[in-house]
């Protein structure tokens, strides 16, 4: 089945990867322009095969309904096209981004790509409200974790008439990170990665919370910040398991560097399923939701630098093969 694949974000497509090298050759894929997203496709030979790529821009800040009018309109063009060479486009795969699954049909005209019969809204992410009324109107199927909190979803999972509902048990993480050693030894003075975000997403305003500069005090710290870091971008989540500590404002960077295993402080106000089961499957992952300041936060941040030694007696869930089980719903065999 020929795919049109939605990358919207770097952790869809560190996400998507093992699909995609497992799809077809003739597979497409529509890509936001942001700076992480074109470096992991710049960087992917080994990791991503070579496919047709249609860039799009993020509606995001000034003039967004605007910027998304105009995305749809590309994508459509895009999958029209790609429709009329060869095989037709029968499927979109999208993560939290709901655009392109409206483009099987024109914004302008009643034109259609019939073809497209498929089209997927995957997400983990319970407050993206505005992108899963979008996909109400558009997905034939959804795909959900188990651990989904629907009393933030603002009635999406209610609201899922017609749409074929898919539940998948693990986090999107258990798809394309492997299990990596750990330091066994914590280095003096201890090595944290850093990763503070622009604030320029959707949710950020009211989720990401400051880091003050004095919390690095007596740290070695990498910087990871979005947009940003100078490592290898396919190599991020190995060298986060490579550290003792991770701080971030970011829920997505957080959830992975936890279940590597690497204790990580995640300082925002960002309200997940995914964070509740990492916490509740014994991953290190310590929140704040607060300004850090205050006794609270003094021992919480105790608390934290006090876990970066004792990794060793975590006790967690067994790794769950999410991998071939968000495969098999896309019916797609695995070659790695």
């Amino acid at each position: 089945m020929r795919t049109c694949w939605v990358l919207d974000h770097p952790a869809h497509v560190r996400l998507l990867a093992p699909l995609l090298r497992s799809g077809q050759s003739n597979d497409v894929i529509i890509a936001t322009q942001r700076h992480e997203v074109r470096a992991l496709l710049d960087t992917g030979d080994g990791v991503l095969p070579r496919r047709q790529i249609h860039w799009v821009t993020r509606p995001v800040g000034q003039r967004r309904r605007r910027k998304a009018l105009t995305r749809w309109h590309s994508s459509h063009a895009f999958l029209r096209q790609c429709s009329l060479q060869g095989e037709p486009i029968q499927r979109i795969v999208s993560v939290g981004a709901p655009i392109e699954l409206m483009a099987w049909r024109s914004p302008f005209l009643r034109r259609k790509i019939p073809s497209i019969t498929q089209r997927w809204y995957i997400t983990d992410t319970e407050v993206n409200h505005l992108a899963h009324r979008l996909a109400q109107k558009a997905a034939t199927d959804v795909v959900l974790p188990i651990h989904w909190r629907s009393e933030l979803d603002g009635g999406f999972v209610n609201g899922l008439s017609g749409i074929r509902l898919h539940r998948i048990d693990g986090l999107h993480g258990h798809v394309h990170l492997r299990p990596s050693v750990r330091p066994s030894t914590v280095s003096d003075p201890p090595r944290i990665m850093v990763r503070r975000l622009l604030g320029d997403g959707i949710h950020d305003a009211e989720e990401v919370q400051a880091i003050p500069e004095n919390t690095f005090d007596g740290l070695h710290v990498t910087s990871a910040d979005e947009d940003a870091y100078q490592g290898d971008a396919w190599s991020l989540d190995r060298e986060a398991a490579s550290h003792d500590g991770v701080i971030t404002q970011s829920v997505t960077f957080a959830s992975e560097a936890a279940l590597l295993g690497t204790p990580t402080l995640l300082i925002s106000r960002a309200q997940r399923g995914f964070l509740d089961r990492l916490q509740e499957d014994g991953y290190p992952l310590f929140r704040w939701q607060k300004e850090c300041h205050g006794e609270a936060w003094d021992d919480l941040f105790a608390q934290y630098l006090t876990g970066l030694h004792l990794t060793e007696a975590l006790d967690v869930q067994e790794w769950p093969d999410t991998r071939r089980a968000f495969a098999a719903m896309l019916h797609i065999d695995l070659i790695d």
